[in-house]
Formats: structure tokens, sequence, C-alpha cells
């Protein structure tokens, strides 16, 4: 069967041998992705952009025409509303707004949300993307995603033609939220959330290649996003939130937050959507409601997936990809 190439509204390449590394797994599948600026040293100004974009473009190689990386800033306390102007020339579609310490290279984060009102009002008149990373430094960590909404409403309150993408989201209270807020309002949904739960990270047996922020949530949670994700509407679109690790890094005394999705993202969303009887609204979750939320035009390439078992390997350049070990129904053709 063919699908329309995915856009992949939320991921982490890295930098260096390991975006080598993970780069082709994303570019067989999506024609476009949005790419996390908290890369060390992070994406701040017009010049980090530049040349990330190029980092990219160039570990692309022989495929770079054909995939197109969305461009992202990373918004911290020191962000000046007077810069977004040349974010924005320099080809950024979005900022990315994380929480002090909720996640990877996080440190040093937001506190005060109210203090970048200037930065949201730029962005808003530039026409720019806030991403949110929904979580609240210092709460519960289960709790850090619903304790955040209440951000999420006052900022929405107050800009109302600000686009805002709540990421990742994990909880049933996130997806009723998202739902009563406005049309420019949105949800990314992952790969893993829409298959884990807690237990699948530490219910009989720590497996720490399932931990991510936000962690997995509770199996009523992990039903809502199911439900999101397959309703068609238009405010809940696909964002893998792949974050590559080496085993090294996931399998110490304190283990790095992130799963590795990349590899398998269109054989286990098709498996899914048809467990569930919903395999005729995979193509708008993956490939139009994004690009619809972006402004951007509906991707023209296709991928071909056949049905034949096979086996996620167990290791793919030093780091273990999600479902590691299990056979799938579907694979890339």
């Amino acid at each position: 069967m063919k699908l329309r190439k995915f856009d992949d509204m939320h991921l982490h390449l890295r930098q260096g041998e390991m975006l080598k590394q993970v780069l082709p797994y994303t570019v067989s599948q999506c024609a476009r992705a949005l790419i996390m600026p908290n890369t060390s040293p992070a994406v701040l100004t017009d010049q980090d952009l530049k040349n990330y974009r190029s980092e990219i473009l160039q570990a692309a190689g022989s495929a770079e025409a054909g995939f197109e990386p969305l461009m992202t800033f990373k918004i911290t306390p020191a962000c000046d509303s007077s810069s977004i102007d040349n974010l924005k020339r320099a080809g950024a579609i979005a900022g990315k707004l994380y929480p002090d310490g909720v996640t990877t290279n996080s440190e040093g984060g937001v506190r005060d949300f109210r203090a970048l009102f200037p930065v949201y009002e730029a962005m808003q008149d530039l026409g720019l993307v806030l991403c949110l990373h929904g979580e609240l430094p210092g709460a519960f960590s289960l709790d850090r995603e619903e304790k955040f909404l209440d951000v999420l409403q006052e900022i929405a309150a107050r800009f109302t033609r600000l686009k805002i993408v709540l990421e990742h989201v994990t909880t049933a209270a996130a997806v009723s939220c998202v739902s009563a807020l406005p049309s420019n309002v949105a949800a990314t949904i992952t790969l893993h959330h829409l298959y884990i739960t807690l237990d699948d990270l530490l219910g009989d047996r720590l497996n720490p290649h399932n931990f991510c922020k936000p962690v997995a949530k509770r199996p009523e949670d992990r039903e809502a996003l199911i439900r999101a994700a397959t309703s068609g509407s238009a405010k809940f679109f696909f964002g893998s939130d792949s974050a590559p690790h080496s085993i090294e890094a996931k399998e110490c005394a304190c283990g790095a937050a992130g799963v590795y999705s990349a590899p398998v993202l269109a054989p286990l969303l098709k498996q899914l959507f048809d467990d569930v009887g919903a395999s005729d609204k995979l193509a708008d979750f993956v490939s139009r409601f994004g690009a619809e939320f972006y402004g951007l035009p509906v991707n023209q390439d296709f991928i071909e997936l056949r049905e034949e078992e096979w086996l996620v390997p167990e290791e793919l350049d030093g780091i273990k990809p999600f479902m590691a070990g299990s056979r799938l129904r579907w694979r890339l053709a």
C-alpha cells in the first residue's frame, strides 16, 4: 500500500556522527520534519539556525532534494523580542519553549512564562508558531503536564492570533484542554505514547529505553491519545519526538530521556491505526493536519508499505530503537 510521505512535526536529530546515523530513517519516511533546537550548544540565533540547517542538509547528502528540515529556535529567559525577525528571515517557522529542567538540555530554561510575553507577541505578529514542552517545573512528575495547562490557557487567551502547539501530549486532561481551545491551538502526539504506559517503563522490570519526557502515563491516558489521533480532528497531528541516545547513555545510573522511534514510524503507525479500525484516518494524521496548521503545502511524494513480518533489530549504530526485538506486520518496501 502507498502512503503520502509523513510530516514529522517534532524531531530530535542531534549533531555530528549521530545526526548522520539517525537522519536516513527519517528521510526514508518523511518529506519534512520540525527540528528541535535543544542541541548542545542550542539553536539561539539566526546564525545558529543557518549552521544547523546546513549540517542537516549536508548529512542528508543525495537525499537532500527530497527532505526539508523545518527549523526552530530555542526560547530562553534571555530571548529578546527584537531578535525574532532575524530568526524568521533565517528560516525559522517556530520557536520552542522548554521549561527549566524538564527534559534533555533544558537546564536554564523558562520558569517565568509571563516575562516572555513580548516574545510571544513578536512571534504572533510575524506568523511564527509557539511550540511548548508542556510540563511545569517542580510539580510531581506524573502531574507536570496537567499543571502546565493553566499556562497554556493563559497564553492562548492573551495571544489570540498566535499559533500554539502543545507538544507530545500524554494525558487525557491535555487532550480535553486542547480540544476546548480555539483553532489556533493544536497538539502533537508521538508514536511511543500511543503504544506504552508507565507500566512499560517500570511495571515489572525497568526498561530505560522507554524512559522519555513527559513520561508515559496511565492506560486511560493512552486510550485518550489513541482516540484523539484517530478522531479526524485537525487539532491533533503527528510529531514523533524521536530522540536518540546511545545505549550507554540510556543504561546507566542517570539514564537519558528519549525514545528512538524514527526507524519504525510508518510500520507501527499503520499497525495501530489498523488495529483500532481507523486506517482511513492515518494519512490526515501524519501528512495533512500538521501541514495545514503550519501553512505548508501537502507533500507530493509517497512511501510504500508491504504486509510482511519482520523483526525490529536490537541495536542500530549503538542505539536501541523503539520496540527492539518485536515482530511487526508492516515494513517499508
